[in-house]
């Protein structure tokens, strides 16, 4: 296997995407595999062979081409040289970085002139509702948190930081709204993170780590501005003391200089999602601590006790034990496993990637459950005492909708990015199949709760009826009986508008929280299976978003999903421009301004960029890699 392409290095100092206003790395070779929804066939290289041939004169012949990869689109993508400086707009998209023009590979077939027309105005539909809710925040909210959508006032919420300016820009820079990225970037220019102006004086870790610092970082990254990663810097420097607990994991929430910190019981999401910020960080800057302090806690967690490979919810901050007895990927815990496998398509971290196939064959085993009547799909979670076995509760989350899109992700991107030997020992095709059947089967059910709702919007939380079976005991019976027609969980049902019939029931009161889950996962399964279907159903949950969420001062969060007209609620969090919008806008777009095997989402839906570490930073830094 070859190695992960490092981003290139100039004065000891990483250039950044668009360091110049907007052009794109020069020396970066392309990505190892190919995510683009327009994505080619994978080439392997013989390097070795093909020199030995050369110099025998036996043969002279193009790289041989494999069809390894074929069921899903994309392919490794042949590395023909870093020398060209290939300017795109923003550094995103396009031709893959560091290769000519001539020698774009794959050129993508081109769409019906009409077809390419009705996605471009659908793109346009997002970026105006993008435009509406940032106008307003801006007339209305700033500079405080938040806009409520109703009332026209601002709230803080989270530090006080603007955190919904924050959270916009790399959707603006995606979006192409370079005046308002820069616009927005002066006002912050000289935030300082002594003091917070909402939670008491703490900062919360987790949520200041997703937003605010991915939010600079990206920032940073898209557009090449040094301020965004001072800014990210000297936050850093405050939120490093939230790991100066006794157990070494992050407490909950840290107050800036003081470094006071708040003890008690933590989240499996709070202590496993800040890899990829503070690593990426540590290659920006350089410091040591910001690596050290996160792969600590990686180690922690490698070594932790597990319910048939599953993380506990809970942790004491204080002895570093998980506690409790509830096993989740959704709500508390999912941006670690989640983390899992970025971590490994990021920065090629191989115990990272070894835990998430092991974490994810314990949610095929024991969280995914057909439903009796209907068939459909879900993700479900477990939960137990100190001396019960863990037991279904059936509950279904809309924030565990990220699931199946992390599933589409890695079975796309594992079997382009691993060694053959590495295929079969870690990743063989059997699993392989799993989770593109688990991505498929939960996507459609994530969307499906939104078709059946009246108002075209999903319920946050669902229950559904009891009787159906785990889906491995589902497919072990459809595979004895000669596996014919779809696999169970994948039949795609109707709609179903009778309440009484769809297998599950709305928890009260039927909120719609404007949650990205959904968008992101048909997102996801649009670029690595490039069927039009997905981006029909999303296209479906934007309208219904735009008909039912509208407020006089940006968007709003509902209740009563199942009404006809539901009831905006005064809340408009800062991840609707962040992640959904961005989502929505990036589905639509068939210039695909980013391209998913140079770029990782954090888990706020900001890009960060793939990266390989130098010699010196592995020394500096006590990386090992297996």
């Amino acid at each position: 296997m070859s190695p992960r392409s490092p981003l290139p290095l100039h004065n000891d100092e990483i250039i950044p995407l668009a360091a110049t206003g907007g052009t794109s790395l020069k020396g970066r070779a392309p990505g190892r595999f190919s995510l683009s929804k327009l994505g080619g066939r994978p080439v392997l290289r013989w390097v070795a062979l093909l020199i030995s041939l050369l110099a025998l004169g036996w043969f002279f012949s193009p790289w041989a081409v494999s069809d390894r990869f074929e069921s899903w689109r994309g392919g490794i993508r042949p590395n023909l040289g870093i020398e060209d400086d290939v300017g795109v707009d923003g550094g995103l998209g396009g031709v893959p970085v560091g290769v000519g023009l001539e020698d774009e590979l794959d050129p993508p077939p081109k769409a019906p002139p009409q077809i390419s027309k009705i996605w471009e105005s659908r793109r346009e539909e997002v970026k105006k509702s993008f435009m509406y809710a940032w106008d307003a925040y801006m007339e209305k909210g700033y500079p405080y948190d938040e806009v409520l959508p109703n009332s026209g006032s601002g709230k803080n919420n989270f530090n006080g930081w603007s955190v919904t300016l924050v959270d916009s820009l790399s959707t603006m820079w995606l979006m192409g709204l370079k005046d308002e990225f820069y616009e927005a970037a002066k006002l912050i220019e000289n935030q300082k993170f002594t003091a917070t102006a909402a939670g008491g004086g703490l900062i919360p870790f987790f949520e200041t780590v997703i937003r605010h610092l991915g939010g600079y970082l990206s920032a940073y990254a898209l557009s090449g501005d040094k301020l965004m990663l001072k800014l990210a810097d000297d936050l850093g420097e405050q939120l490093i003391r939230a790991f100066n607990t006794t157990s070494k994991l992050p407490a909950g929430a840290v107050a800036p200089v003081t470094g006071q910190l708040t003890y008690g019981a933590g989240l499996l999401a709070e202590i496993g999602s800040c890899q990829l910020e503070f690593k990426y960080m540590a290659k920006m800057t350089g410091k040591a601590e910001y690596y050290e302090k996160v792969e600590y806690v990686m180690e922690h967690l490698y070594n932790a006790k597990t319910y048939n490979n599953l993380f506990a919810e809970n942790w004491s901050i204080a002895n570093g034990g998980p506690t409790g007895g509830r096993y989740t990927v959704a709500a508390n815990t999912d941006s670690t496993y989640e983390y899992f496998l970025k971590q490994y398509l990021m920065m090629g971290d191989k115990r990272a990637l070894k835990q998430y196939l092991k974490s994810m064959e314990g949610v095929i085993d024991n969280l995914l459950y057909v439903s009796p009547s209907r068939g459909l799909l879900y993700l479900t979670d477990l939960s137990g005492g100190a001396y019960t076995t863990p037991y279904p509760s059936h509950n279904h989350e809309h924030l565990g909708c990220y699931l199946p899109g992390l599933f589409a992700l890695g079975a796309h991107a594992l079997p382009q990015l691993l060694s053959p030997r590495e295929l079969h020992e870690l990743f063989p095709e059997e699993m392989q199949q799993k989770h593109k059947w688990a991505a498929e089967g939960l996507t459609y059910t994530c969307w499906m709760i939104y078709k059946d709702q009246k108002s075209g919007l999903s319920s946050d939380g669902t229950t559904f009826n009891s009787g159906g079976p785990k889906w491995v005991d589902a497919l072990k019976k459809w595979e004895s009986k000669g596996s014919k027609g779809k696999p169970p969980g994948l039949t795609e049902p109707p709609r179903e508008v009778e309440v009484g019939r769809r297998d599950y029931r709305n928890a009260w009161p039927e909120r719609y929280l404007m949650r990205p889950e959904t968008v992101e996962s048909i997102y996801l399964m649009w670029k690595t299976t490039g069927d039009e279907v997905w981006r029909e159903r999303g296209y479906e949950v934007y309208q219904a978003i735009e008909k039912h969420t509208k407020a006089p001062f940006g968007y709003g969060s509902v209740h009563h999903v199942n009404q006809e007209t539901p009831t905006i609620i005064d809340d408009m969090p800062s991840f609707f421009l962040a992640e959904t919008l961005k989502y929505l806008y990036l589905l639509f777009d068939d210039e695909d301004p980013i391209s998913l095997d140079k770029w990782v989402f954090n888990t706020e839906a900001h890009p960060l960029p793939v990266f390989e570490w130098t010699s010196e930073e592995k020394r500096k830094f006590g990386i090992v890699e297996e």
